[in-house]
């Protein structure tokens, strides 16, 4: 199964470098240079990465694919991925948010409220700083993003196809009262 590395950021200078979300706890070793890795979409890549660097806050990247800043652009938005066959996180027996989800087990199953309500469809996981984050697109075809913490997150189960939500009122439009400002 694919499962995403990175995702490539704004570019970076003049000679092709970008910035990266990264995705991994191993981005040295994943992504050393030499390294050739898919993409997502497939007509981006795949990939070889010639350099590699952290600047102590922010990964950076440059690949043999996109030499000046102009085709660096290009790739914005472009998944890398790495090919695995690890099936542990979010696996059988994975009942707690404490358990690691992959992206792809989560997104296309239905979110419905505690109450069994269809709120839409997850269709992406944000990386957040404090946590990740649901997106889930209403019927109407809002967006609207759930913070991934078990308060708001009960239940998630591949297996029905369903994720359950308890979001605080206001969050969903037309879902509840929102909170009065203070």
């Amino acid at each position: 199964m694919l499962l995403t590395l990175a995702v490539i950021g704004p570019a970076h200078a003049l000679k092709g470098e970008v910035r990266l979300e990264i995705r991994t706890d191993d981005p040295e070793g994943r992504l050393a240079p030499g390294t050739t890795v898919p993409t997502e979409p497939a007509h981006a890549g795949p990939l070889t990465v010639s350099r590699l660097r952290f600047d102590g806050s922010r990964w950076f990247a440059s690949f043999e694919q996109a030499r000046d800043r102009t085709a660096a652009e290009a790739l914005r938005g472009v998944r890398l991925l790495v090919e695995t066959d690890d099936d542990a996180p979010g696996g059988e027996g994975s009942e707690d948010l404490e358990e690691a989800w992959y992206r792809h087990e989560l997104v296309g199953l239905r979110a419905l409220s505690v109450s069994g309500e269809e709120l839409g469809e997850v269709t992406d996981v944000e990386p957040g700083v404090a946590q990740d984050r649901l997106v889930v697109t209403t019927p109407e075809g809002d967006e609207v993003a759930v913070p991934f913490v078990e308060a708001l997150v009960p239940d998630i189960d591949p297996e029905a196809g369903t994720v359950t939500l308890a979001p605080p009122g206001g969050l969903f439009p037309g879902l509840g009262q929102a909170e009065e400002a203070r």
